[in-house]
């Protein structure tokens, strides 16, 4: 039997989506929660000039990806999928930061068949060219655009930016335990 292909998002989806918020309030001096990040555009939430906030963003990807916490139930979830599945990690980091994401996967003693960095939050034709039977995301209209797409499921990992109504079809789960399950009756739905 052939394995199913998942296509997985990184930042938000298997880190923790708080992960970047520490950092933020470090630089910025501010007090913000994970509750307080209501769009997924950060500039347009915090009051920080989009250039001035790239900049410094782009300097410090680097620190906050190889820092970054896992999301509640990911290497759990992983580890029980990485013989049943072939795991492709699609990321809209741009390709120089493979290396600091490749040593955060074995930090973390997390499986990959591949990972592959985008630049850009276009991953419709990545996953298309490794075609994934489903798509984990954390980013709205990434999720609605994948599924609309493509046609396949999409499981959207619930946060405060990410809460505009979805289509059937794209899937609003809370954890990754949430996701395993909903994924292991889809499996059975299937055979």
């Amino acid at each position: 039997m052939i394995k199913k292909r998942f296509g997985i998002d990184i930042d938000g989806t298997v880190t923790h989506p708080d992960s970047l918020i520490p950092y933020i309030n470090d630089k910025y001096h501010l007090k913000l929660t994970l509750e307080d990040i209501t769009e997924y555009e950060l500039t347009n939430v915090i009051n920080i000039p989009p250039k001035e906030f790239y900049e410094w963003f782009t300097e410090s990807e680097p620190i906050i990806y190889s820092e970054s916490p896992l999301a509640i139930g990911a290497k759990e979830v992983l580890t029980k999928w990485k013989e049943q599945f072939q795991l492709f990690f699609i990321s809209a980091r741009s390709s120089h930061l493979l290396d600091v994401t490749e040593k955060w996967f074995n930090k973390n003693d997390l499986h990959y068949h591949h990972i592959e960095l985008i630049g850009s939050h276009h991953k419709i034709e990545t996953a298309k060219k490794y075609e994934v039977d489903l798509f984990m995301e954390d980013k709205h209209d990434n999720a609605v655009m994948i599924h609309e797409e493509l046609g396949i499921p999409v499981i959207l990992f619930d946060t405060p930016y990410n809460r505009d109504s979805i289509p059937e079809g794209v899937i609003r789960v809370k954890n990754w335990y949430e996701a395993e399950k909903w994924i292991e009756s889809w499996i059975k739905n299937q055979q």
